[in-house]
C-alpha cells in the first residue's frame, strides 16, 4: 500500500497546496494527482507541481476524452513526462454526459468504444514505431471526413517520448472496469469499499487481464482509490464532514437514472438507501440527503475517525493481498491539518 495525494480541480479560485505537496514528496509520497471539471484544466497546475518537485510522480485525475483530440493528449503528455524526467502518469475518463455534452458539446454515446480508440492511438504514437493510421468508427487518422482537403498523411511524432507513458483510467461500471483492466496499465477508483472487493470488482479485473493476454495479472496492474480522509476524536463528527461529498456524488453527480456513482453503490446492496437520499438531493433537501447515509457505509467510503478505527479500516484494505496507493484529498486551507494526517497516515502504514 502506497500513499498518494489529489489535489482535484479549482472552485472559484485555483489554490495548490505546493508546500504540503513537497513535504509528501520528502516523505516518500508515490503519486499527485489533478483533476479537470468544467474550469481549470488537469495540465497546467500539473506542470506547476512538476517545477516544483524532483521525485513524486505526476498523474492527471482525470483528463477527459472530449476535451482533446488522443494526438493532443499524447504530445501533452510526452511534454510533461519529458520535462520532469519520466514521472507521468496519464489518468483518462469519458466523464458523464451532462459535461461531454453540455460543456465540451460532443456526443457521449458509446464512451467504451471511444475510450478503446483513444488509448490505442497513444499507444502507437508512444512507441512511434511508424506514421500513425488509423481508421476507426470514432476517430480516423488522417481524416478524410465531409470537409476534409484530402491532404493529411500519416504522421511519426517528432518528439521521441517514452514509449510505456503508464495509461490509468477512471472507471465506476463493470464494463469499464473489465476493459481498463485489459487495455490500461492502472484503474483509478472512487468510492470503493475494501469489503466488496472481491465479489464485485476482482472478477472483472480478471477477466479483463484474460482479454489482454501475455499472463497479464494483478502483478502488472496499478490500483489507484480516491477516498475522503476526515481523522478526529469524535467518530460521528468525523462522518458528518463526509456526509455531504457522499451526499453528492449519490445524489446529485449525474442525472437520475445514470449516475454511475450512485450505481457503484448500489452493487454493495444499498440501492434502497440510495434512491432514497437521490430523491431527496434532487428535490432541494441536501441536509436531509446527506443525514440518511448510512454510517456503515461512510466507514467503507473513508478513512475517519481516531488512529485506532483508522488503523482497522486500513487493514481491511490490507486484507486484499494487492497492490494500490491510497489517494488522500488536499485542501490548500487547512495546511497544518493536512500536514498532520499525512504523518499519521505513513505511521500507520
Amino acid at each position: 500500500m502506497k500513499l498518494g495525494i489529489s489535489v482535484g480541480y479549482s472552485g472559484q479560485t485555483l489554490a495548490l497546496p505546493l508546500e504540503l505537496i513537497k513535504e509528501a514528496e520528502a516523505m516518500g509520497f508515490d503519486s499527485v494527482w489533478t483533476a479537470e471539471a468544467w474550469g481549470s484544466d488537469a495540465l497546467t497546475p500539473l506542470a506547476w507541481i512538476g517545477a516544483h518537485t524532483s521525485k513524486i510522480k505526476l498523474a492527471t485525475g482525470i483528463m477527459q476524452l472530449s476535451a482533446r483530440t488522443p494526438a493532443a493528449t499524447a504530445m501533452a503528455a510526452m511534454t510533461l513526462d519529458q520535462l520532469s524526467g519520466g514521472r507521468m502518469i496519464l489518468g483518462l475518463g469519458a466523464s458523464g454526459p451532462q459535461v461531454v455534452e453540455g460543456w465540451y458539446g460532443m456526443p457521449y454515446a458509446r464512451p467504451l468504444g471511444r475510450m478503446r480508440e483513444y488509448v490505442g492511438i497513444m499507444r502507437e504514437i508512444f512507441k512511434r514505431e511508424e506514421p500513425v493510421s488509423h481508421d476507426g468508427r470514432h476517430y480516423q487518422i488522417p481524416f478524410r471526413g465531409e470537409g476534409s482537403e484530402g491532404l493529411g498523411k500519416p504522421l511519426r511524432s517528432i518528439l521521441h517520448g517514452r514509449p510505456d507513458i503508464p495509461i490509468v483510467i477512471g472507471a465506476e461500471g463493470p464494463k469499464n472496469i473489465e476493459q481498463s483492466a485489459e487495455i490500461a496499465d492502472g484503474w483509478l477508483t472512487l468510492l470503493l469499499s475494501p469489503l466488496h472487493f472481491d465479489k464485485v470488482y476482482r472478477p472483472g479485473l480478471e477477466a479483463g487481464f484474460a482479454k489482454a493476454g501475455g499472463g497479464k495479472s494483478m502483478a502488472d496492474f496499478s490500483i489507484y482509490i480516491m477516498q475522503p480522509m476526515v481523522p478526529g476524536i469524535d467518530l460521528a463528527a468525523c462522518r458528518d464532514q463526509v456526509r455531504p461529498f457522499l451526499a453528492l456524488y449519490i445524489g446529485g453527480m449525474g442525472a437520475k437514472g445514470k449516475n454511475f456513482h450512485k450505481n457503484a453503490i448500489d452493487r454493495y446492496g444499498y440501492q434502497e438507501a440510495t434512491d432514497h437520499i437521490q430523491d431527496l438531493y434532487l428535490a432541494g433537501k441536501k441536509a436531509e440527503a446527506a443525514a440518511a447515509i448510512p454510517d456503515d457505509l461512510i466507514d467503507q467510503l473513508a478513512l475517519l475517525g481516531p488512529k485506532e478505527h483508522m488503523r482497522d479500516q486500513i487493514e481491511q484494505w490490507k486484507a486484499l493481498d494487492i497492490d494500490f496507493t491510497m489517494l488522500m484529498s488536499f485542501d490548500a486551507r487547512q495546511g497544518d491539518r493536512q500536514l498532520s494526517l499525512m504523518r499519521d497516515l505513513v505511521e500507520l502504514m
